[in-house]
């Protein structure tokens, strides 16, 4: 089984606590965010790593998630192609034919990715996306049918949805991904309209990487959870 991971972004929005590094590379109590997904990706059974990257990154990859179990293959960019294109390119670096796993780059989960690939095997679908409920990031504020104000909570799940870019991706799904663009508005609407699209629910662990805050809360998570290091 071989695996693509989306790490094309800057890191723009991080600022200074990117320390220059490509946001896939950001540490996270030491270690690169991307060597949490090969972790995950190697437990799974994935030997290969294709990491779709910016121009001029794919040495740096290499050098900083090696020795994790799998092999790392950097695919590099010419130019900025969109997560659809990143994928399309990165596809054609595979060595076997047949489903592939396909990650964010920029997102810490623990994701069953052998149940994910069972699921999608099962059900026969061109491919299968994990979609999350996300936790609020607001409290809740209790009131009475008169509306007095009678208590308050932490926020729960939201009542909606959303994927969080884990993937398992069949021959059928990487042909038709964009050249340019990005997938979830080109690929996944167009296999949805068709019936080929499933979704796998996950109830775990979802923490994205986008802000300094966002890295804050991951490094807190980590310290609470030292068997997530690689």
């Amino acid at each position: 089984m071989e695996a693509i991971v989306l790490a094309g972004g800057k890191g723009e929005r991080l600022g200074d606590a990117a320390q220059g590094r490509p946001k896939a590379l950001v540490l996270i109590a030491g270690r690169p965010l991307a060597a949490y997904q090969v972790r995950l990706l190697v437990r799974a059974g994935v030997g290969r790593v294709i990491v779709s990257c910016a121009a001029g990154q794919g040495p740096r990859f290499v050098e900083e998630l090696s020795g994790l179990g799998a092999e790392i293959v950097p695919v590099e960019e010419p130019e900025p192609l969109g997560r659809g294109g990143g994928l399309r390119l990165a596809a054609s670096a595979r060595r076997e034919a047949g489903a592939v796993y396909a990650l964010n780059g920029d997102e810490l989960l623990s994701v069953d990715l052998e149940a994910l690939l069972a699921r999608h095997q099962k059900t026969g679908a061109a491919a299968t996306i994990t979609v999350t409920q996300p936790l609020s990031p607001f409290g809740v504020v209790e009131l009475s049918e008169d509306d007095r104000v009678v208590g308050f909570r932490e926020g729960g799940r939201v009542p909606y949805w959303v994927s969080c870019g884990v993937y398992v991706l069949g021959e059928e799904a990487l042909a038709r991904l964009p050249a340019w663009g990005d997938h979830e508005t080109t690929t996944f609407p167009a296999l949805s309209a068709e019936g080929r699209l499933r979704a796998f629910r996950y109830e775990g662990v979802w923490l994205t990487v986008n802000t300094p805050k966002d890295l804050r809360r991951a490094e807190e998570y980590v310290a609470a959870h030292p068997e997530w290091l690689p």
